[in-house]
């Protein structure tokens, strides 16, 4: 008897046997359909994976599938491929992995339906009136014609046409015409004529051409403002011309409107954008525009490399080395890796571009699994920007300002340029402080310090959203002596405000950027030039175009110098290149300004010679040196609950079943409190696998998950594995 084997939505890490439903056979049924089924108490939606002859299960105890709610595979064979890889790469359950193709609407068991607009075609009867027929009506006459020519033709056309919905009526009375769902006709895309190219950006468009065909993986290094988005443009218009769709990765959804504006001024193409700001219903036509391959484009944040397309041409990660790629809860993926994986699934291309790459991607590049292309000079003439380190050792501050920022500050503005702030720590200051006792602001839920937002008049904590109301006076001692201590954007943006009374100040932080348009509607006003400063939070360096930036000041360098990662100078390195990469874009030169008390820290002076690939090669063989990624691989298994010891006494216990199933180079160690132990209420504890192989890395993984399913369940323990964690808290 034929059995489906399906993925249900649940954390358990297997498949699901059922029968078909009743007075259905299986020759009905195609991997990708989508079923409702008894799950428990539940009916929930379940993803058809494949049919097999029989199953483990007693025939007995198998349930019928209660209905089939798609009529053919609404996910493509290839796509199923990726999410049977992923599963088994990240040893995540099936059944959050298929469903993460998905729009909300359709795991919800909602009716699949195609992006149509509501139309008329002819019956029978109508097909057989000659043209010219109703000539007594002459609209009805002209409504008919329309329809003779067009054979089905939606309500807009009719509007167009000066027909009401009354004439068509007309004709359905008469049994000539009748209502239907009309799917729009996919226009042809069209690219206006691109930039000149430089001989650098020129030379890696011909090599990407000659390699169009099939998979393959580039990354293309180019210093900011180089002019790699004009190369993904002219590859783009290629993919179309060839009849193929683009898929486009963003690391932000800040980053869309002006990424969607520059594609629509290029293309006149239909472009679907996939991203969380968008409403259920507008994700659901996106998604569906993707599918069904009406749109030509689809430019997305990590989520869409899991969205369906009907022709892929090519896949494009732009800003590749940006954290935001990679899920930090749940099913914890690589948006990244998984495009990469998705090329050579689809035999199409994959580009991956950043100023600053990841050392994943350069090893990759530099052991030639990806073909490595560089853009050293940037496009139109303009020049990089100077760096120079500000010692503030002993110099008086104001307000976390220096003498020297603020005499550039006043020199950039009154040439009538901009100049661009960088202070990675939104709020009015990290810690609130009692004067007379010691007392600290700490979080109750975590390890860590309440963040004062006194325009808020509140103290919230970063890392678990607790909040509560700014005090007056200390708990402890009653002293009314309570001292903001350190500088965050809200901070600096008052003193700004009181500095320059003449010039605007525009905080740029997730605090003031919430409202939907916001950030656009302010890098359009940025955009007209107005002498002004920005101040902000790492939401500005993630590849806004900011032509009239002439100044860019790193607030606090030192914050980023020092870091318990091993990732630490690899993010600091391209987070400052990033930041610097804000200045002088156009005609003007820049100047980027770091203030520190550290100035002959070796990360800082590798910075300040403006050459990030010389650093992270040097990075690369310190990473090789110490066994770490890339040369070597690291898995997170992490517990958390209400008790500190449940959750590292569960490690212990997998750490003893486990250790003699592995084999030689897979080292574990720990268990260990997270870095940050306690968090909204719950103790983290962590289980650290480090291996010299990614054939080792996996087979440790499939061996940590399956003895952790084998230990007892301890009541409020949760535990999940991150492989490549990028994440070490």
């Amino acid at each position: 008897m034929p059995v489906l084997r399906l993925a249900i939505p649940t954390p358990l890490r297997t498949l699901f046997d059922y029968l078909p439903p009743a007075g259905h056979s299986d020759e009905e049924l195609l991997p990708g359909m989508r079923l409702r089924v008894p799950f428990g108490r539940r009916e929930v939606t379940a993803y058809l994976i494949e049919t097999v002859e029989s199953s483990d299960v007693d025939p007995s105890a198998l349930k019928n599938a209660i209905e089939i709610l798609d009529s053919e595979p609404l996910l493509p064979p290839i796509l199923l491929k990726l999410c049977d890889w992923a599963v088994n790469y990240y040893q995540h359950p099936p059944g959050e992995v298929y469903q993460a193709t998905f729009p909300k609407a359709l795991r919800a068991g909602k009716t699949h339906r195609c992006n149509s607009e509501p139309g008329w075609t002819l019956t029978t009867r109508g097909k057989g009136l000659p043209k010219g027929a109703l000539a007594r009506s002459p609209k009805q006459s002209k409504a008919l014609g329309l329809i003779q020519e067009h054979s089905q033709l939606c309500n807009s056309h009719f509007r167009d046409a000066g027909i009401s919905t009354s004439i068509l009526k007309a004709l359905e009375e008469k049994g000539l015409a009748e209502h239907i769902e009309v799917i729009a006709a996919q226009k042809e895309p069209r690219a206006n004529p691109g930039l000149k190219l430089n001989d650098e950006q020129a030379l890696s468009l011909q090599l990407l051409l000659a390699q169009r065909e099939g998979f393959s993986c580039h990354l293309l290094e180019g210093v900011t403002g180089s002019g790699k988005t004009e190369v993904y443009l002219q590859l783009i218009a290629d993919c179309l011309e060839r009849g193929l769709q683009a898929l486009v990765l963003i690391p932000e959804i800040g980053l869309t409107p002006q990424t969607l504006a520059r594609f629509r001024d290029r293309f006149d193409a239909e472009i679907a954008v996939l991203h969380s700001g968008l409403s259920d219903g507008q994700r659901y036509t996106a998604w569906e525009a993707a599918r069904s391959g009406t749109a030509h484009i689809v430019i997305g944040t990590r989520s869409a490399v899991f969205a369906a397309l009907a022709r892929p041409g090519l896949i494009v990660v732009d800003e590749e080395h940006d954290q935001s790629y990679k899920q930090q809860d749940g099913f914890r993926y690589s948006a990244r890796d998984v495009a990469v994986k998705r090329g050579q699934l689809e035999n199409c291309p994959v580009l991956l571009g950043s100023a600053t790459p990841s050392l994943e991607s350069l090893h990759n590049a530099l052991q030639g699994r990806y073909v490595h292309h560089r853009l050293q000079q940037r496009a139109g003439g303009s020049q990089l920007p100077k760096l120079e380190a500000v010692d503030i050792r002993k110099a008086p501050l104001q307000s976390g300002f220096s003498q020297a920022l603020l005499n550039a500050l006043d020199t950039t503005l009154a040439n009538g340029q901009q100049a661009l702030l960088f202070l990675n720590r939104r709020g009015y200051a990290p810690t609130l402080q009692c004067h007379d006792c010691g007392w600290v602001a700490d979080c109750s839920e975590c390890d860590a310090r309440l963040t004062l937002h006194r325009r808020q008049r509140r103290m919230r904590c970063h890392h678990c959203g607790a909040s509560k109301p700014l005090i007056n006076c200390c708990p402890e001692c009653r002293s009314e002596q309570l001292l903001s201590i350190g500088l965050g954007t809200e901070r600096a943006d008052e003193f700004l405000q009181g500095r320059f009374p003449h010039h605007p100040v525009y905080r740029v932080d997730s605090d003031s950027m919430q409202g939907k348009g916001t950030m656009q509607a302010l890098v359009s006003q940025i955009n007209q030039g107005e002498p002004c400063i920005l101040l902000g939070t790492q939401m500005l360096t993630k590849g806004h175009h900011f032509p009239a930036v002439t100044l860019v000041g790193i607030v606090d360098m030192d914050g980023l110098l020092f870091s318990t990662d091993f990732r630490g100078e690899e993010r600091s390195a391209q987070l400052i290149t990033q930041v610097a990469g804000r200045a002088g874009r156009a005609e003007t030169a820049g100047t980027v300004m770091l203030q520190t008390h550290h100035p002959d820290h070796p990360g800082l002076q590798a910075i300040l010679c403006q050459d990030y690939h010389q650093q992270a090669c040097a990075m690369l063989k310190a990473r090789e040196l110490a066994g770490q990624p890339p040369l070597g691989q690291l898995l997170i298994l992490r517990t958390d609950c209400q008790d500190a010891s449940c959750g590292e006494q569960f490690l212990r216990d997998l750490r003893n079943n486990s250790q003699s199933q592995l084999p030689a180079g897979v080292a574990l160690i720990g268990p260990l409190p997270a870095p940050m132990q306690r968090r909204a209420g719950r103790f983290r504890s962590q289980l650290l696998v480090h291996t010299t192989q990614r054939r080792l890395s996996h087979l440790a993984a499939r061996t940590l998950v399956a003895q952790a399913q084998r230990l007892p369940a301890r009541k409020g323990l949760n535990w999940s594995l991150d492989v490549d964690p990028q994440d070490m808290f």
